[in-house]
């Protein structure tokens, strides 16, 4: 050998780094799944040790295929480094608030707007970036790579892929009973494979066989307004969409925390025992607005018009405000539509998102600017809230409204005390009320129409019960708290009188199993909308009204 070949720095096979990298992806990368084999008793059972090492085999063989694949000169290094920061970013979301990544948590993220996400930028997330991506990158970045000819690559590149699939292929044999048992019984754990689950999850929502496709179905085209008694006024409903309301959080529905005052005041009634098409927004939003259900909305081969194109199709005037950047998830694209999120009052919106008082900041205003043909026939405007869209709990409340202290204010929710964080989260909801109060204060002063408040919360929270935090799990899987939320009704006199519907009346039905499945036909009820799509058996204030 010369001096010149003795000065070349010395290259690995690219088998061997690609071995290292799925091999740190598969121990390091995947605590949260170790964590969870630990707590459910299976890594401490009888022949759980092995169990755990078949997985951790199987997750680097299966790694190790994949990256076989891309085992190309310019592609190689990058595919490693993009692969070690998935990993790294989704061990630390599921280390720290326990949740698990499908492809609804990847729809729901990919629409998660800059405002909510950078709550979630922790020093503690910079710091598991830093540690299990940035520097095994720069090490994976230094290292020379002995690479072939591209045939002989590409020979190699097929081996490695077909090594790695006939590794998981005879862990799986060696350990079918127990892995088939333990998958079976505890679905969660393949949503905890890190990063094989993200990758996945972002395939499955983006490529997925049920991605929907084609055009929008018409729905409710033959809707009318119901003829009006003489001199009647026209309805103005107040539809307040809510952002992760916790139907155990509201002292309307016997929590021992009095976080509803102004609605208690008001003589509203609260559905006590109503439950979520979904557990995060992305999932819960067209859910609700549809006419379908839950079941049929997820079983749709195609997308329908929702209950704001039935509305405006009966004539009504339609207004969508919302405080919420990441939009109405395509409820609202048909029809009038504000948002807030972006204002610039010094009072409301200090940190560069406003808070939900400036939903109703300027309302007399925007109902003015309705077309006059449809305001005379009657108005709903949809506000949709931030609510108490966590982990920044804290930053949902103005001063005035910390009733409860002291709160949570970090976004690396296990730092703070059981007893911190409800108070952080209570604090939403006794400003939620007070957001809904003076919803209800406006009305009142709208003598020119019968007004009417209905509140739904999209979804509800995990606060830490059994170490889950935030929302998003798989619907089979997730705790109630994450699916019961609150629903609250106020009407006026003159809407009692107008509909027949009695506040006492719904008082005897707040313990009537609900759902988001009824709110479509609920509100079409309170509007006097007759269309072929309206089904009265699904309309909660039917049974309360004259047939």
């Amino acid at each position: 050998m010369n001096k010149l070949d003795e000065r070349q720095p010395r290259r690995i096979p690219a088998a061997f780094l690609i071995a290292g990298a799925s091999a740190w992806m598969a121990t390091v990368g995947n605590a949260a799944l170790w964590r969870e084999l630990r707590s459910l008793g299976i890594a401490q059972a009888q022949g759980g040790w092995l169990l755990t090492v078949t997985l951790c085999g199987m997750l680097a063989a299966a790694l190790y295929a994949l990256l076989s694949l891309l085992a190309w000169k310019r592609v190689l290094k990058p595919a490693i480094a993009l692969l070690l920061v998935a990993t790294a970013v989704g061990a630390h979301f599921m280390w720290t608030y326990r949740i698990i990544i499908d492809s609804a948590m990847a729809a729901n993220t990919l629409q998660t707007d800059w405002h909510e996400a950078r709550a979630l930028l922790t020093a503690r997330l910079g710091a598991v970036v830093l540690v299990g991506a940035v520097l095994p990158s720069w090490l994976v970045w230094r290292l020379g790579v002995a690479h072939r000819p591209w045939k002989q690559q590409a020979l190699r590149n097929l081996a490695g892929f077909a090594a790695g699939l006939a590794v998981v292929a005879g862990l799986i044999l060696l350990s079918f009973q127990p892995l088939a048992s333990t998958m079976r019984n505890h679905t969660q754990l393949r949503y905890l494979m890190n990063p094989l689950n993200q990758l996945w999850a972002v395939g499955q929502s983006a490529f997925g066989s049920r991605k929907i496709k084609g055009p929008l179905l018409p729905l409710g085209r033959d809707a009318r307004l119901a003829a009006a008694a003489p001199g009647a006024k026209p309805r103005l409903l107040v539809l307040v969409l809510g952002e992760t309301g916790r139907s155990g959080n509201f002292g309307l529905n016997g929590y021992e925390r009095d976080t509803t005052p102004e609605l208690a005041r008001a003589q509203a009634v609260s559905f006590r025992n109503a439950w979520a098409c979904g557990t995060s927004t992305a999932a819960s939003v067209p859910c609700m607005f549809s006419h379908l259900g839950r079941e049929g909305f997820l079983a749709r081969k195609q997308d329908s018009e929702t209950l704001l194109d039935v509305l405006q199709h009966s004539g009504l005037a339609v207004l969508w405000i919302d405080n919420q950047a990441g939009g109405c998830k395509g409820v609202c694209d048909r029809v009038p539509s504000v948002n807030t999120s972006g204002l610039k009052d010094p009072k409301l919106c200090p940190h560069g998102e406003c808070l939900d008082e400036i939903l109703v900041q300027g309302l007399d205003e925007r109902l003015a600017q309705l077309p006059p043909d449809r305001r005379a026939k009657g108005v709903v405007l949809v506000m949709h809230q931030m609510g108490s869209h966590g982990p920044a709990y804290s930053q949902r409340t103005p001063p005035a409204f910390k009733k409860f202290m002291p709160e949570c204010t970090s976004s690396h929710l296990p730092d703070c005390s059981s007893a911190q964080l409800l108070n952080a989260y209570d604090n939403t909801i006794a400003y939620t009320d007070h957001v809904l109060g003076a919803t209800i204060a406006w009305l009142r002063t709208r003598s020119d129409y019968e007004g009417a408040l209905l509140y739904v919360a999209d979804h509800g929270e995990s606060l830490g019960e059994n170490n889950l935090y935030l929302h998003g799990l798989p619907y089979a899987i997730a705790p109630d708290v994450q699916k019961h939320v609150p629903w609250v009704t106020w009407l006026s006199a003159g809407f009692e009188q107008g509909s027949g519907v009695t506040m006492p009346c719904l008082r005897a039905r707040a313990d009537t199993r609900i759902s988001h499945d009824n709110l479509f036909h609920s509100v079409l009820g309170l509007m006097h909308v007759d269309t072929s799509a309206y089904r009265r058996d699904l309309d909660v204030y039917a049974g309360c009204a004259a047939a």
